[in-house]
Parts: structure tokens; C-alpha cells; sequence
């Protein structure tokens, strides 16, 4: 039995040695943190046992609740862009299925994590305490209303699609502060990056993307 967990584990690793070299630093991936993390985290726990044979493929993944676990090639641009150094502390707005927050947590000092269905946020809790994550504050509830009572933050990362930046989520960025959030309509959205400046956020495109709605009282309604 041992043997076989030992096999399948070497397995789950070549998978992700090859999702790093072929889906992300092959177009374009450069911050070796980013790099060495998605190596790390076992995508696999993050999705039913029955997808996890395609955990590690170029596409995004059911989760439940009409959500999904995003393409790893988007979880690692969006981590890139918020460019951590290891002494930030994160707003994420949805947790889904733990996996990005798992990656924020290797990356950040904290992570404030939101999410608006209690049955995933209890099942990112169990994997995420498994994993040994202890740098994770969890709230449920509307995300669009950012976590006032935390704030303010070093950068706040979206991943569901919104019809505009919220803005609580500006108002609760810090000063440089980076925020990165898929903008559009229920279809198709543009990733957005925007860093803080003098209090005003200063916005550029990343790329096209598509996500799921970002539902609440900023984003779009039920």
C-alpha cells in the first residue's frame, strides 16, 4: 500500500513538473517564487477524486456550487502580478476549491481569504489545516465588501469576474498596494492589474479571461 502512495505521489509530482514547464514558464512565467510554489502545492487534493487525473491539465476544473478551480496558467499570472516578496498580507475573494490560497499562503505572510458558499469554504478549511496551513484567516460572506474589519491590505487578488472593481476593495488597498481582478460582463472579461498611488488605483489590461460571476452587492446580482 505504501508502495503505491509512494508511486502515485512521484506521479502527482512529474505532473506538476510538467503543468510548470509547459503551461506557465512556457508562456511567459518568470518569478521563480510563483514557479517554485506551483511545483509545490498538490493541485490534485484541491479537486474530487474523481478529476484528479486531469488536476494537472491546461483547463479549468469543476469544484461545485457552479464554480471552478482555475487553469493553472491564470492562477500563476494572477500570482505574478501581485508581486510578493513574503511579508504581505492578502485579501483573496474566493477561496473555491483553497488551491490560490494555498499559493498565496507560500508566498505571503497572511492570507484573508472570502467565500460566499459555506460548502467550499469548509472543504478549503479541511484541506488547507491537512496541508499544515496556518497563515489563513477564513470568513464567508459577500466579497465584493472586502474585509473592513482587517484591513487595509498589501494586495487583493478576485477570482471570479466583476462588472467593475468594487470599491471597498480600493478603498481597502494600502498605499503601492496591488489588486488584480477579471473585469467584464458574465462572458468574457479582461484581467485587470491596478497598484495605488496618492489614493488613486491606476489600472492596465493583462489578457483576455473567463471566470465565473462575482456575485454581490459590487459585482452581479443572483
Amino acid at each position: 500500500m505504501k508502495d503505491i502512495k509512494n508511486s502515485e505521489k512521484e506521479l502527482y509530482r512529474i505532473a506538476r513538473e510538467k503543468m510548470v514547464e509547459t503551461q506557465i514558464k512556457a508562456r511567459g512565467i518568470k518569478d521563480s517564487r510563483v514557479l517554485q510554489v506551483m511545483l509545490k502545492v498538490p493541485r490534485h487534493l484541491f479537486v474530487d477524486e474523481a478529476l484528479r487525473d486531469q488536476a494537472y491539465g491546461d483547463f479549468p476544473l469543476p469544484i461545485g456550487e457552479g464554480q471552478t478551480i482555475s487553469q493553472p496558467y491564470i492562477v500563476a499570472v494572477m500570482t505574478e502580478a501581485l508581486e510578493l516578496k513574503g511579508d504581505e498580507r492578502v485579501l483573496e475573494i474566493g477561496t473555491g476549491s483553497g488551491y490560490q490560497t494555498a499559493i498565496l499562503a507560500e508566498l505571503a505572510l497572511w492570507v484573508y481569504t472570502i467565500e460566499k458558499y459555506s460548502l467550499l469554504l469548509e472543504k478549503a478549511k479541511k484541506i488547507l489545516a491537512e496541508l499544515g496551513y496556518k497563515n489563513v484567516s477564513f470568513k464567508l460572506g459577500d466579497g465584493t465588501l472586502g474585509w473592513k474589519e482587517v484591513a487595509p491590505f498589501d494586495a487583493i487578488i478576485v477570482t471570479a469576474a466583476a462588472p467593475q472593481i468594487p470599491p471597498p476593495l480600493i478603498d481597502q488597498l494600502l498605499e503601492g498596494g496591488r489588486i488584480v481582478i477579471p473585469v467584464g460582463d458574465a462572458f468574457s472579461q479582461i484581467l485587470i492589474k491596478g497598484i495605488k498611488k496618492e489614493g488613486v488605483l491606476h489600472t492596465k489590461s493583462l489578457e483576455p479571461v473567463r471566470f465565473v460571476k462575482l456575485i454581490g452587492a459590487y459585482g452581479f446580482k443572483e
